[in-house]
């Protein structure tokens, strides 16, 4: 995925996340014991870097049951 920094209209590099669906919704997966604030800034980092793409899901399988948590995008930020 390109990353953009402002308003500059080229990208500065690349980053790669877990899924990209439809261009819309980034998808992370995860499998630990417990998530980190480092997972959650690692989410809203893709968000910010990323221009088109709104939403993104982080998907935790290593915790007793699925544990899952929705990042939306807002005009102030994530």
């Amino acid at each position: 995925m390109p990353i953009y920094y402002r308003d500059h209209p080229e990208s500065i590099g690349t980053r790669r996340v877990d899924f990209l669906v439809e261009n819309i919704v980034f998808v992370e997966i995860k499998a630990k014991t417990q998530l980190t604030n480092d997972d959650y800034a690692q989410t809203i980092n893709y968000l910010e870097a990323h221009r088109r793409v709104e939403v993104s899901l982080l998907i935790n399988f290593g915790e007793k049951s699925l544990r899952w948590k929705r990042f939306i995008k807002t005009k102030q930020g994530v």
